[in-house]
């Protein structure tokens, strides 16, 4: 049986007042909303929210998101992405061809998106927004390209990365690939059942572990210099390991995802988790009652200096 965390256990930091961030999650089944919250000063400030079954009955999610700079927020919602104004107007919307999965969106400046469309076969894209032209298009790779049951495994978060290149999270694969602009592969190391891959300013790359429950440093030679595994902090275990971020002070986020618990276990889990580099936790966050943050696929710190929309952020 899974380790459930104590629901008694004083967690550290400051709650929601730690930091203002941007929060979504896969797959809450419980309600019948899926929501992005955005909290500054310890409250929900904004939230927005999309069907858990779209216009065509098919499951939605958030799995991706990012605060730009004017704003707006990018988001992939599995049957698509799109982009959204403060004021919740639609700014674009992109919606996946039917047997096709979008989970990862990753603004390329302020008029362009990266996404990856999980399919028979998986595409690599890249789209402007406002011309609405498909400027860069590649197929992916993946362990089953043929067979429509093998589209929801294949890819959640992919990236460019600032050199230019792309640092692909080849789930089935259980590898991360880094592949130049002519798609000749330069890197790559393996990784269990990868959901993130971030290129970290030190050249060193950043992996969680999803239902492995591990966080890696990986250096450029593909061994691991850092790591959290999934008993590693007391207390608080890893149940699916999703979106990790690597902060400007070296601390690293953690979003904690339900993996396979029943839901009735849910509040027991700590969906944010803040260490430093030396592992010790210095913010959790458990939050399933006022508000109901949900279940935790991804998370934007707001106190960052930087520009999303730049890749300034290492997630």
């Amino acid at each position: 049986a899974p380790i459930l965390a104590s629901m008694d256990l004083v967690l550290p930091g400051k709650g929601l007042e730690q930091h203002p961030f941007l929060y979504c999650g896969e797959y809450d089944t419980r309600k019948a909303m899926q929501t992005i919250f955005m909290i500054k000063a310890g409250k929900v400030v904004w939230t927005y929210e999309i069907p858990i079954n779209d216009h065509n009955n098919v499951l939605s999610e958030f799995d991706d998101i990012h605060l730009l700079s004017n704003g707006n927020v990018l988001f992939s919602t599995k049957t698509g992405w799109g982009e959204v104004t403060p004021d919740k107007k639609i700014v674009y919307n992109y919606e996946c061809p039917m047997g096709t999965e979008c989970h990862s969106a990753q603004p390329i400046g302020l008029n362009k998106v990266l996404f990856m469309q999980n399919g028979t076969p998986a595409r690599l894209m890249l789209m402007n927004i406002k011309t609405g032209k498909i400027e860069m298009q590649h197929e992916m790779n993946s362990k089953n390209p043929t067979d429509s049951k093998s589209v929801h495994g294949q890819f959640r978060h992919v990236r460019m990365t600032n050199a230019g290149t792309f640092l692909i999270a080849h789930m089935d694969l259980n590898k991360v690939i880094e592949y130049d602009q002519n798609w000749k592969e330069i890197w790559q190391c393996d990784a269990p059942s990868v959901w993130a891959a971030v290129r970290l300013k030190n050249g060193n790359t950043l992996i969680s572990g999803n239902q492995n429950g591990f966080v890696r440093e990986i250096n450029t030679k593909g061994e691991i210099v850092w790591e959290i595994k999934k008993n590693d902090l007391p207390g608080i275990p890893l149940h699916s390991v999703q979106e990790v971020n690597r902060l400007a002070n070296g601390n690293t986020v953690i979003c904690n995802w339900t993996g396979n618990l029943k839901k009735t276990d849910w509040p027991s889990i700590v969906q944010i988790i803040e260490v430093t580099p030396d592992k010790k936790v210095v913010w959790a966050l458990r939050e399933w009652t006022n508000p109901d943050l949900g279940t935790a696929s991804c998370i934007q710190l707001l106190d960052q200096k930087g520009k999303e929309e730049h890749g300034d952020f290492m997630r």
